[in-house]
């Protein structure tokens, strides 16, 4: 992601993008322009888009790599790959304000952002019951998840083992979520994995 030089409110952010339709996100006053998405990464999305779609109908509205989360808390407004909503009074155009569950697929260059940034940011949001990072490099899902204000976090890493999505009462196994994605030889150390341990981040942030 490259920063550009001058900063702006969300107002301006917000009317640049319905202006260009430009792939940003919006940091306090500092915009980011999105690198596009791998191969791995859109089937990866795409499944899961479609996974959760077919089980949130007529309950939660689904959006898919395109409509933002704005946190107040931190003055950002974000891309996630995947996220849910079942507040019926939030209904801005641009963005979303409560999301119910958010889903990252995990790039090389962003990782260690939707890691902690991107993780501090949303624990703000009260709405939200699980945050999902998905590996695009090997099989392995991170849940981190709310209950009622204290965040667990939950790693995946079976074919067998299930991804549970409480609003909208998704399970779904690692199998489904990696189908039809080939993915690399596995490395000592991926890409994107953390440059901290679930436990060492739980404790930074505690």
């Amino acid at each position: 992601m490259s920063a550009q030089a001058q900063r702006m409110s969300v107002h301006d952010f917000l009317a640049m993008e319905a202006r260009d339709g430009t792939r940003c996100e919006y940091v306090d006053g500092e915009v980011f322009a999105m690198s596009g998405p791998s191969r791995r990464h859109q089937l990866i999305a795409g499944n899961l888009f479609r996974l959760t779609a077919n089980a949130a109908r007529n309950r939660c509205q689904l959006f898919f790599a395109g409509m933002m989360v704005r946190v107040e808390a931190h003055n950002s407004l974000y891309l996630p790959d995947v996220f849910g909503c079942c507040d019926p009074d939030d209904g801005e155009e641009q963005y979303v304000s409560s999301p119910c569950f958010i889903i990252e697929v995990l790039s090389p260059s962003t990782a260690h952002i939707d890691r902690r940034e991107k993780r501090i940011a949303y624990r703000t949001l009260k709405s939200l019951d699980e945050y999902v990072l998905v590996s695009q490099q090997r099989m392995h899902v991170s849940v981190y998840r709310s209950d009622s204000g204290l965040w667990a976090s939950q790693a995946l890493e079976s074919p067998s083992d299930v991804l549970e999505l409480k609003c909208i009462e998704l399970r779904v196994s690692l199998a489904d979520i990696y189908e039809g994605v080939k993915l690399p030889p596995l490395q000592v150390r991926d890409s994107d994995s953390p440059w901290w341990s679930d436990q060492e981040i739980e404790y930074a942030l505690s």
